[in-house]
């Protein structure tokens, strides 16, 4: 890979930009597809394997993206990263556009197996991007803009349950007319954001000895399997360590988003969507706004994160802040009055800046610059495995344990994240204080 220079501030803003769509498009995912599912008959105990698709499809893609984009160079179609990030961009625009018409609860089920697909194509490039293109200086930075547009495109998708069912009134199907409004504009977040990085910012060349590496590789239907089994069995110590600290996270995070509305409908608005529907209505529209709110703060703390990780290491910072997700967490379901919500949640918004750039610090150092793009997408297995492995257990769970209750599921998900806390102080690298 050719030298790396320092970009300003604004340049990095500027190659960031497309994570913006791809989080409006993760925001939709988290606050309206659940909700979706329950206008359309969904039962509690069925949402966690409705969402099966995004653990599948990242577990699937990510890695397999990565492998591929560590061996592609294509001028003609932007470099190494841009192809992928594009292509999945088109795919997320196509499946936002269509998720409104969905007529049953099955066919809903079907196109978010192609949003996630979408979005995982787009995802793993980008955070290869970073790593390709800012040295270990600026790296913080570039990792923390991703933690901005995170909570700012997600804001805006949140957002958009609360506003627009004050203009865009009445049903269309079975759907509130809403929820085209929303999915509409993300269509047009998704494409249009990534285009603009891929437009603004270059993609540094490969030395022409990696450039010959890149053209020598011989590259057939077995070649990321076999990547992704190399770079597993060579993977450093600091990534299995983090792999332990995402297991409880990850799978917290999953029952949160998958019962915070009817959290909030039990707890404020004493119903649930079988009781009253209209009264569902108006406790999702409020979901909209708090998820919003974390995702505000979310953006407006990101950065502040990079200074608190260069004094006191990325270690700490991550564990104080899922630490206040968790108090966040646990108080969340016992809060009557609807604007105390925003308060509780706030210990989350800060806990989502961390996650979404603080742990890359911890490992970026620690892999090899030619395997950015298998690494990245191995942590997204990370991820996704934990979310997998909540799709297919925790409708017994909730079934048996909590009584289908969605603010035992949320007091649940507080003390995982607690839990994935305590294991995050048992990371050590020896490259802590260098990653910063």
């Amino acid at each position: 890979m050719g030298r790396k220079i320092n970009l300003s501030f604004w340049q990095i803003i500027k190659m960031n930009v497309g994570f913006f769509g791809i989080q409006y498009s993760f925001g939709l995912q988290q606050s309206a597809v659940n909700p979706i599912y329950d206008f359309l008959g969904a039962h509690p105990d069925q949402i966690p394997l409705l969402n099966l698709a995004g653990p599948l499809t990242g577990l699937l893609i990510q890695p397999i993206i990565g492998a591929l984009s560590d061996k592609t160079w294509s001028p003609r179609l932007g470099g190494r990263r841009k192809p992928f990030f594009l292509i999945g961009a088109l795919i997320c625009s196509i499946a936002l556009f269509l998720f409104p018409f969905s007529s049953s609860l099955w066919m809903a089920a079907g196109l978010l197996w192609i949003l996630d697909a979408g979005n995982n194509t787009a995802m793993e490039p980008y955070r290869a991007f970073i790593a390709d293109k800012l040295d270990e200086s600026q790296q913080p930075t570039g990792f923390q803009a991703q933690s901005f547009f995170t909570g700012f495109g997600q804001t805006l998708a949140n957002l958009s349950l609360f506003i627009f069912p004050l203009i865009f009134v009445g049903t269309i199907g079975k759907l509130p007319t809403w929820v085209y409004a929303s999915f509409f504009l993300g269509s047009l977040c998704s494409i249009g954001s990534v285009w603009w990085s891929s437009y603004t910012t270059k993609e540094i060349p490969p030395t022409d000895e990696e450039l010959k590496l890149i053209k020598s590789a011989k590259v057939n239907v077995l070649t990321p399997f076999i990547d992704i089994a190399i770079a597993v069995k060579e993977m450093p110590k600091v990534m299995w360590q983090l792999a332990l600290v995402y297991l409880f996270q990850w799978y917290a995070l999953f029952c949160y988003w998958q019962n915070s509305s009817k959290s909030i409908a039990l707890s404020v608005w004493h119903t649930t969507p079988e009781k009253d529907i209209k009264l569902y209505e108006e406790a999702v529209g409020w979901t909209g706004l708090v998820n919003g709110w974390y995702n505000i703060v979310t953006f407006l703390c990101a950065f502040s994160l990079v200074y608190f990780a260069k004094k006191f290491s990325p270690k700490w910072v991550h564990f104080s802040c899922l630490i206040l997700a968790s108090i966040g967490f646990l108080i969340f379901p016992h809060i009557e009055n609807k604007y105390l919500l925003f308060p509780a949640i706030t210990g989350f918004g800060i806990g989502w800046a961390s996650m979404m750039g603080i742990p890359y610090l911890m490992i970026v150092s620690n892999i090899p610059k030619e395997r950015y793009g298998v690494y990245m997408g191995i942590i997204n297995m990370m991820i996704v495995i934990p979310m997998f492995v909540q799709t297919i257990s925790f409708g017994y769970i909730m079934e048996h344990f909590l009584h289908n209750d969605a603010r035992l599921a949320v007091t649940f998900a507080g003390i995982l994240l607690a839990v994935s806390a305590i294991f995050t102080l048992l990371i050590s690298t020896k490259k802590e204080h260098n990653n910063v």
